[in-house]
Formats: structure tokens, sequence, C-alpha cells
């Protein structure tokens, strides 16, 4: 056996790399040796191959010296307290939100539950605002804004101009009253009484005390002072002097808990004569009941001059019509026309109480005041103006309306009712025209009686709508069902005239007229419901 031979068959002779060799790697035959004195050479000496060490893995790159030559441990422990830090100024700043967040809420909690900071006592009767406004510093920085005059809207608002020159047909309409001298729009609470004191009217009428029923905020203190019927009675000159305040905190707060509350005795009666208990109003009605104290149509009553509103028939201005009607009240005879007239006063509250704002319980402050917060206190806006002007408050917490189109329908609104008051005017004197000639001719009293009373059934209707400060926007449907009437009773006083002139004269009709029935102009005003 050779060598090669055994080299394949030996399992243990390995190769330097650990396999088993093959023929390839068999160790070849030793060179010739020299012999004995002969020098050995390279190529004599034996060669005995070294075995190759084992491969071994390459150790790590040194790392560079400096800050980046840190250990895998240094860098993980610094990473960790990064991790640490960032975790904790988070909590920090965390901690100092909700903080902030707990002050905030028992902040306003407390807000919430503190109705005001009784900073002096206020006695009942108090007439200066600011007195009050140091308990409702909120309340009173809004309530002397009502001093701006200067804000007009379409058909209204604060500023002061004559509306005879506007709508001159009025001084027609009321010709040989008061308010056919001097008739401009009104520019507020704050300028109630001096507007009331500063009048024309006041030199061409005398009026009674119980002018200021509404327009000072003295009437309360007077009337416990003098007796309801002493204060009414007597000459408007004669307490002149003692009236020094507009309308204040007082006519409608009571001082002690801020509570609504009513303050005028005309009122309180006329509400009772309705059967209503004011003790069981709610929040929400009185809301609405202090400011009926004033925006109503009154009418001064027998030789005393108590101030009376006409509501025991009812608030529409049929039932009223109906109450003057059965009285025999007038307050002036028409200077044209001879008719027995009667003067509307700014009916806010008994437009209003047909209308769908009315209807849902919707109150005057509502929209006239409606609600502000300062923190978590939430009052009434005592900047008392037309909606007009703050309708995203007084318009838009119900209707999500965009802002112009809400101011548009106002306007389509008012616009409209304003066109008819111009055609009623327009009806009204075709009317007196028709009267007058109708006197021409020699009518008597006596024959024009018919013709007069539907003058006084149109002027009243006219003036509910004319003297309602909300040009129609109220009660909508009803006011152009009141103008709808006057416009039918001012054409059949027209014709009622004409017919006697007619008669008078000798002239003949073309055809038979048909009868003037005055029921056709109403209806019924309960018809039976639709079952």
């Amino acid at each position: 056996m050779t060598r090669t031979a055994q080299a394949s068959r030996d399992p243990d002779n390995l190769n330097p790399t650990g396999d088993a060799m093959t023929p390839d790697d068999a160790i070849p035959d030793p060179a010739p040796q020299p012999t004995e004195g002969e020098p050995m050479t390279d190529a004599a000496a034996p060669a005995t191959p070294e075995p190759e060490p084992p491969a071994e893995p390459e150790p790590p790159a040194e790392p560079e010296a400096g800050p980046a030559a840190e250990s895998p441990s240094k860098a993980r422990r610094s990473r960790s307290w990064i991790a640490y830090g960032a975790a904790f100024l988070v909590g920090a700043v965390a901690l100092v939100i909700v903080a902030g967040l707990l002050a905030n809420i028992f902040t306003r909690k407390a807000e919430g539950e503190a109705t005001f900071v009784k900073v002096v006592d206020v006695e009942d009767g108090e007439t200066d605002a600011a007195v009050w406004g140091q308990n409702f510093p909120l309340e009173y920085s809004r309530f002397v804004m009502t001093e701006d005059d200067t804000v007009r809207t379409q058909w209204g608002g604060s500023e002061k101009y004559d509306k005879l020159a506007r709508f001159p047909a009025m001084e027609r309409l009321w010709a040989g009253y008061a308010f056919s001298v001097e008739f401009n729009e009104e520019r507020g609470h704050f300028y109630a009484l001096t507007d009331q004191k500063e009048t024309e009217r006041q030199e061409v009428v005398k009026q009674p005390g119980a002018c200021a029923n509404c327009h000072s905020g003295d009437a309360p203190n007077l009337i416990k002072s003098m007796g309801w019927e002493a204060f009414n009675k007597g000459p408007y000159k004669e307490i002149e002097d003692d009236l020094h305040t507009s309308v204040t905190c007082n006519d409608c707060h009571d001082p002690d808990t801020m509570n609504l509350r009513i303050t005028r005795p005309a009122f309180e009666n006329a509400m009772a004569e309705r059967d209503i208990d004011l003790a069981k109003a709610s929040r929400q009605e009185m809301r609405t009941y202090v400011c009926a104290q004033c925006h109503v149509e009154y009418y001064f009553k027998g030789d005393n001059k108590i101030l009376t509103f006409p509501w025991e028939k009812g608030l529409s201005i049929d039932n009223i019509n109906d109450y003057y009607d059965e009285y025999g009240f007038k307050d002036w005879e028409h200077k044209e026309t001879g008719a027995p007239m009667l003067k509307i006063q700014h009916p806010e509250y008994e437009l209003y109480s047909s209308g769908l704002h009315a209807k849902s319980g919707v109150s005057c402050a509502d929209c006239h005041m409606p609600y502000i917060r300062e923190g978590a206190m939430k009052v009434s806006d005592h900047w008392i103006r037309s909606p007009m002007n703050n309708i995203a408050a007084s318009c838009q917490t119900c209707h999500k309306m965009d802002e112009a189109k809400l101011a548009e329908r106002i306007l389509t609104i008012q616009d409209k009712t304003a066109t008819q008051l111009r055609q009623t005017e327009t009806a009204i004197i075709a009317a007196i025209d028709a009267m007058n000639a109708a006197k021409a001719a020699g009518a008597s009293d006596d024959a024009l009686t018919e013709a007069r009373d539907f003058q006084r059934k149109a002027n009243i209707r006219w003036d509910f709508i004319s003297s309602e400060n909300s040009t129609g926007f109220h009660s909508p449907q009803e006011a152009a069902r009141v103008l709808g009437d006057a416009m039918n009773f001012a054409r059949m006083a027209q014709v009622s005239a004409e017919r006697l002139t007619m008669s008078l004269t000798g002239a003949t009709p073309s055809s038979t007229l048909t009868p003037l029935d005055e029921s056709q102009v109403i209806g019924d005003p309960a018809p039976p419901r639709l079952e």
C-alpha cells in the first residue's frame, strides 16, 4: 500500500483546515537525502509544510478617542436619562395644566354661585342707577350705553328724527291733536324723561301727572307718597320738579335679590281684571311683564285721569275698539271731520302677544336684552336696543342662519308692513276728503255719523300698527290683518260720505249701491274650528 492510498482511507488523517484529505492533499515523498559529507542545500532540505492556523474572526475596530467613543452601555444610560427627563417635563407641564384647569373650574363655579358682591346697601326706591352699579357693575356698564342716540335702523333705532316730516300724512290723520304738532322717533330709555319734558306737546295740551308713570323712575316713590289717584289726577307741571330720573334699575328689580318685580299699579290692575295672578308668574314671564308695565296702549279714565289699560275684553285691537266704544271714550275730535277719535300709544305688548315668538315662550328680554357672559356669570344685556343692531346675540341663538339672511328676513316683513301703512294712510285721507266734501254740500252731523264711525275704526287700526315700534315684526300676520281692516273701514267711510254728497247734490249713482256691512270687514273673531 502506498502512502497516498492510505491517506485516502484514513479518516483521522485530516488536512490543516480539519477536512478529510483527498488525493490532492497527499503529502509528497521526501526529497533525497544528501550523502555523508555533502552540504545540505535548500533543495535538499526536508519540505515539512507548516499547518495553517484556523481562521479567527477579526476583532472589532478600535473606537476613536473622544466623546463619540463611549461604550454601548454608557450610551444606553445616556438615552435613559434623556427619556426620564422628557417624561418628567411632560408630567410637570400636564400637572400645571390640570392645576390651572381645576382652579379655573372652581373660580367659574364660585362666580356662577355668587349672584353679586354686595358693596353698598341699596335702599328700596333708590333711583340712581350708579348706586346700583356698585353692586352690579356689569349690568350698569351696559345700561349706560342706552345714552347712545346715534344708532338708526331702517324703521326705528335710537336716533331722534321728525316723523311728521318723514310721514306727512300723519298731520292730517291726527288733525286737532297734540301729536300733529310734534312726533319724533324715540331715543330710548335713557332719554324717556328728557324727551317728555321737552316735547312741544306739553305746551299744546296740559297733560296730567299720569303721563309720568312710564317716563320717570321717580314715579313709584311719588305714588307711595302722594297716593295713586292724586298722582294721576294732578297736572304734570306740578310734579315736574320732582321728576329727576328716567327709567332706572328700581323700576324692574328688587334691590336685595335683583329679582324682577312689578312697580306700576296700572299693569297690576289690568292683569287682575284678566284673572292673571302675577305672584305665580315664572321668571321667563316676568322678562316680558316688566316691559309690559309701559310698552302698552293706555288711557286716562274718568275725571281723576287714572292710568288704565283697556284689556278687559282682550288684547286685540278689535277687543280694544269694542272696549272704548262701550265706555264711550274719545281722545279728541278730528279737526276736519268732527269724528270722535282715539290715539293709540306704543302697544308693543298687545301686538307681540298675538305673534309666534310669544306663542313659543320667547320673552321681550330674550331679543332686546339677550344674555351675555362675563366669566361664568350670565346676565341680561342691559343695553336695551333693537335686535337689528345685535342680530348675532338676539337672533342667531335660536335661528342658525347667516346674519345677512336674518336681517333680510326682518326687513322684508317691515318693508311690506310699511307699504301697507302708507296705503292705509292714503285710504284714510281719501275718506277725510270725501267727508269734507259732504260737509261742504250741507251734510249734518247726524248724517255724517256713519262715515265718522268708519273713520274712527280705520284710524285706530292704522295707529295700532303705526305707533307700535316693531313695524309689524312682533306679529306680521296680525299686522297685515289689522291694516287690511283699516283700509276697508277707510274706503267704507269714503263711500258713505260720497253717497251722502250725491244725495245732497241730486247726483244719481249709475247702479244700486251695496249696503255697507261692518261685519264683513272684521268677520267672526272666533270662527269654529274645522273638525
